[in-house]
């Protein structure tokens, strides 16, 4: 199948899409790729859901009016594919792999109680986007798993495997967006994957509160900083940390414990530097949870072109960490082309979430397709 994946991370920095050629199982031809930025009103809006979400109304305006926007940047990202495709003689897509902004997630935590029940939230119209597109579109990819008591997340593991056939094993893929996650690839064809902590979510939050700006470009606010070690101290106690997996979480969950820490008092840049060695930390404590250290860890996300972070990371894993570009990866694309995978899955009625990445009591289908010219 040929497949047009979609991913909005929790950075809220725009849209990836990728041409892809999969089964579900394997992965043939990568086409091209490309990255729509979010204007800034649009990412404002999406940064202010966050905090309404836990009590906004499906048919809030506001929310109605975020959700056509992102939408018709995803189909203005689907009609850029489908331009590059067609001037590299690639045949059309069938299929739409459409992950939507992720704008609350409260899966079933240690701790809620019995009865408790898991809730995550996608904004995204699938029926716009199947008809502004003309294809069928797979969707609604997390809704199974967190309702059959998964943590809906992460879900890119299975595609992960896929694309990583050839590669030597034991290997770890760190995927490191707003919120950071690992998939852990045992030599077996064994699958272990889970949220490792905070990762770009607070670093571009301080950024945007010190700087004015959306990021911290080439981690110099970070590098001329020093790590507060009380504060990073007090966030290393987190109790999510030492959790055994399946875990997951919110791109939010954090910002009460960064006030508690302390982290507020202090200077933009170390505060920024604190917030990075707090981010390689995270990783480094995911690690003690892998039945066996990894040969090496591969980085996507826009995590790996902060230096600051790049070095945190080497300065606290005992193993190389590189970019995943060094296998011929599309780091930026690498979450695109892994919901084509899942759509392709989602197409075929293979599952896409297991008992080793998010806790599924068994291998589970996920995803809803519609198709298009509805």
């Amino acid at each position: 199948m040929r497949i047009v994946g979609l991913m909005s991370g929790t950075s809220l920095d725009g849209v990836d899409a990728a041409w892809v050629e999969t089964d579900g199982e394997r992965v043939g031809q990568l086409g091209p790729t490309v990255t729509l930025p979010y204007e800034p009103a649009l990412r404002r809006d999406l940064r202010r859901l966050l905090e309404l979400a836990p009590g906004i109304a499906a048919e809030d305006p506001f929310l109605l009016d975020c959700t056509a926007r992102l939408t018709d940047r995803h189909a203005a990202a689907v009609a850029r594919i489908a331009l590059e495709a067609a001037r590299a003689g690639l045949p059309e897509a069938e299929l739409v792999g459409f992950h939507g902004q992720t704008i609350l997630h409260r899966p079933v935590r240690p701790g809620d109680g019995r009865n408790a029940r898991g809730y995550t939230w996608q904004i995204g119209d699938a029926r716009a986007l199947a008809q502004a597109t003309g294809l069928s579109v797979a969707y609604d990819f997390r809704t199974a798993d967190v309702a059959a008591g998964g943590q809906g997340a992460p879900l890119v593991p299975v595609a992960h495997a896929a694309l990583a056939a050839g590669l030597p094993k034991p290997l770890a893929v760190l995927n490191l967006g707003g919120v950071g996650n690992v998939t852990w690839l045992g030599p077996e064809g064994e699958l272990l994957a889970f949220d490792t902590g905070p990762a770009n979510g607070p670093l571009d939050d301080w950024a945007k509160r010190s700087l004015g700006k959306d990021y911290d470009k080439n981690g110099h606010l970070a590098l001329a900083g020093q790590a507060d070690g009380a504060v990073l101290g007090r966030l290393m106690a987190h109790p999510y940390l030492a959790q055994k997996p399946p875990k997951s979480l919110d791109r939010l969950d954090f910002d009460r414990a960064l006030r508690e820490a302390g982290a507020q008092s202090l200077s933009p840049q170390d505060g920024a530097a604190t917030l990075v060695a707090f981010a390689a930390v995270c990783v480094a404590a995911a690690a003690r949870h892998f039945p066996e250290p990894p040969l090496q860890w591969l980085v996507a996300g826009g995590g790996r072109r902060n230096p600051a972070m790049m070095r945190a990371l080497a300065a606290t894993l005992s193993e190389p960490v590189r970019p995943v570009e060094v296998t011929g990866w599309n780091g930026d694309a690498l979450e695109a082309q892994c919901f084509a995978v899942l759509a392709a899955r989602t197409a075929r009625g293979l599952p896409i979430s297991f008992p080793g990445t998010t806790g599924a009591p068994r291998p589970l289908l996920g995803g809803q397709v519609l198709g298009g010219l509805l």
